[in-house]
């Protein structure tokens, strides 16, 4: 028996904005870390600056130096603050590995830095966008068993582990939509039975940091006085303390015109450069930011379509005998979907659309044939920020999950190319 599978699995989800790693069996992850990489750059430039005529030795240490000088998470964006010679890197772009170097880097701080194990001794649990190339598994296949010779290695689809965290019962329910809102991208995936509908997959172009962005616009626009340098991370924590979701946009603009003292919310902050302090009011962006999911044209003027509508179709573009059980399991997951009555306000709005093709069908065949009610229910918990993490938490901890895993042996005799498929296992059931 293999001693690794005594010792719990690490699972890491990495994603655009934050990637989250911690042990199989926990409820939370123990580290939540930006996804960003800070590499001294100096001696890159240094051996570039020299000429053809200096030896080799000192091209190669510089190489050498710069592959070990580097940092990552809230260290990274520390030192890129305070020296000029550190570049960032962000390894992960819309939910797609970018830059393999630099996620390569990451890994390994988060193995021997963070979470302070050694490799060799644990099985891997590693998340991937639902549309993800095949390529990118092999290169992420490749790293693990050559780089840090783990002993087995389970490449999960993020929603179906959001899914495997969204259950309400004992049994755990495997088919349904999820709502993935990171902070990179917004993918709609629709899983029946634990398998990812391919065909159906809707992604959009609006994520956690375009809300952030709007946020920080429309504090802009209206000239509060918040240092140019620190605007992004005030608008960021002012999303994530300050924003709501509204029922109307209409008359929550009444309500904060008639009682601003009620609803204004004010942010203190200091100056990082000078350190002096400054202030500025929170006003109509604590339920405009959200609305951005809602109505996408007051931001992104090239794409106007609601996420319930995107919802919707993705359902509808479903096999016709999965949709009643897709629209009674519609899954929240990722940090942008834990604003206030997030889920209410989606839960709504995908009602009246329903509603309105149940009617019109109903007119169409002349009032002779009812159509079954349809039963929509938007799910959401108390982990929905951690959902794909937790998943994968749970997933790791079943027996079946070492079984599942390719392992180091495997990877010797065939190749990378096993990586390709990772099978589809029930162990909630």
């Amino acid at each position: 028996m293999d001693p690794a599978t005594s010792r719990p699995a690490l699972v890491i989800d990495n994603g655009t904005g934050y990637t989250k790693l911690g042990f199989a069996g926990n409820v939370e992850p123990s580290f939540i870390l930006p996804t960003v990489v800070a590499v001294n750059e100096s001696f890159v430039n240094q051996t570039r600056a020299t000429s053809k005529s200096s030896n080799w030795l000192a091209q190669h240490s510089a190489g050498v130096m710069a592959d070990l000088d580097f940092f990552i998470a809230e260290e990274a964006l520390a030192r890129s603050k305070s020296s000029n010679t550190y570049n960032l890197s962000y390894p992960i772009k819309h939910g797609q590995v970018d830059n393999w170097d630099a996620m390569e880097r990451f890994w390994q701080q988060c193995i021997f830095n963070y979470l302070r194990c050694d490799p060799e001794d644990h099985y891997f649990l590693l998340t991937e966008s639902p549309i993800t190339a095949p390529e990118s598994r092999e290169y992420t296949g490749e790293i693990m068993f050559e780089t840090f010779n783990i002993p087995g290695l389970y490449i999960a689809v993020q929603p179906v582990l959001a899914l495997a965290a969204g259950y309400t019962t004992s049994k755990c329910e495997m088919t349904g939509v999820v709502v993935d809102v990171g902070d990179g991208a917004t993918h709609v995936v629709p899983v029946a039975d634990g398998y990812v509908i391919g065909s159906s997959i809707k992604s959009i172009p609006i994520a956690g940091r375009d809300v952030t962005l709007f946020i920080q616009q429309l504090m802009k626009e209206r000239g509060e006085h918040v240092p140019p340098e620190d605007s992004f991370e005030v608008a960021r924590k002012v999303k994530e303390m300050y924003c709501y979701t509204c029922s109307d946009i209409v008359k929550e603009f009444n309500k904060h015109d008639k009682e601003p003292g009620k609803y204004i919310k004010h942010w203190r902050g200091t100056k990082p450069k000078t350190g002096a302090p400054y202030s500025c009011d929170i006003g109509y962006e604590r339920f405009l930011g959200p609305e951005v999911f809602f109505n996408p044209e007051i931001y992104n003027t090239d794409f106007t379509t609601p996420l319930p509508e995107v919802i919707e179709k993705c359902i509808q573009s479903a096999p016709i005998d999965t949709r009643r059980a897709l629209y009674k399991n519609i899954v929240l997951s990722g940090g942008s979907t834990m604003f206030k009555d997030f889920h209410r306000r989606l839960q709504r709005d995908i009602k009246k659309i329903v509603a309105a093709r149940v009617l019109a069908s109903d007119a169409r065949l002349g009032g002779n044939v009812k159509a079954q009610p349809i039963e929509v229910n938007v799910v959401s918990h108390p982990i929905q920020r951690y959902a794909v993490w937790f998943g994968g938490s749970v997933l790791a901890s079943t027996p079946e999950f070492f079984a599942a895993c390719h392992t180091k042996a495997e990877y010797e005799e065939y190749g990378a190319s096993i990586c390709r498929t990772n099978p589809v296992f029930k162990g909630m059931y």
